[in-house]
């Protein structure tokens, strides 16, 4: 249908009503449920009076504020950042009123544990984005950190370790050193944290892998909290120290691997300060 005011500025009204519908669909898909996109998009067409195109733009947009917070958005729309101020209001105004969704947007996935994980896929790191957080975003950001949020969320922490403590072990096997893989610790479970690393493997010469495992249910570019123990640890034992980056948790878990030295690879910002007499 032709959109009847097109030109005019959406009500919060309307962006709340696209908003449901989004964050509505998001579930439905982390749950393996279908639904038909073009049925929801002609129902909001009948509540709002905003055309097909105009409503498929502004679930784009959602995506793309999602995407800046860590957090899963629809496949099917694309990230479309030209947003307005308005609509970040009402993704706001969804999370804060439902924080689950921010905090943990698939506890299904949680129930069972990691039986029997697979192999993961590595894939080159991104690269470093020098762009600043859009001004738009940037309250939202600052509310709702997603690198705070996967720091607190234990048990993710926890599954991504587990994820890539049984991959090593697997990869090993499958080089033919069963030897290796039966050396595999889990540092930060059996010893605790504090070593500035998680895992302790090898490669298939016998080298040692000291991995340190971050995980998100965001993309890979969601920002992460590395602690000063880490960052210290990543220069003392650069030949060994690898940062593993899991990420799209919620789905297919996907990862990929990074080297000392760290701010080569990422952007480093000091996030806390120790106040010391």
């Amino acid at each position: 249908m032709s959109d009847p005011i097109a030109g005019t500025d959406w009500t919060d009204n309307e962006i709340d009503l696209v908003v449901a519908d989004y964050f509505d669909m998001l579930g439905l898909e982390l749950r393996g449920q279908s639904f038909v996109k073009a049925q929801r998009n002609a129902a909001l067409q009948e509540l709002t009076g905003r055309s097909r195109g105009s409503i498929e733009f502004k679930h784009q947009n959602i995506s793309a504020v999602l995407l800046r917070l860590g957090m899963p958005w629809i496949e099917g729309y694309k990230p479309m950042a030209n947003f307005q101020r308005a609509l970040v209001d009402g993704v706001e105004r969804r999370v804060a009123a439902s924080p689950a969704v921010f905090e943990n947007p698939f506890p299904a996935l949680l129930d069972d544990g990691l039986r029997e994980p697979e192999g993961l896929f590595f894939e080159p790191p991104p690269p470093v984005d020098l762009d600043p957080v859009p001004q738009a975003l940037e309250r939202i950001v600052r509310r709702f950190d997603p690198a705070l949020r996967d720091a607190r969320d234990r048990r993710l922490g926890r599954d991504g370790e587990e994820r890539v403590f049984f991959s090593e072990q697997a990869s090993l096997r499958s080089a033919g050193r069963t030897d290796l893989a039966r050396k595999v610790r889990w540092v930060s479970v059996e010893d605790g944290d504090g070593a500035g690393y998680d895992i302790r493997s090898f490669d298939g010469a016998g080298r040692e892998r000291l991995i340190e495992v971050k995980t998100t249910t965001g993309h890979r570019t969601t920002p992460f909290l590395l602690s000063e123990n880490e960052r210290a640890f990543s220069e003392e034992r650069s030949d060994a120290f690898r940062l593993v980056r899991l990420y799209d948790f919620a789905r297919q878990p996907r990862a990929f691997e990074l080297s000392p030295p760290l701010d080569k690879a990422v952007l480093l910002r000091a996030t806390t300060w120790r106040a010391q007499f």
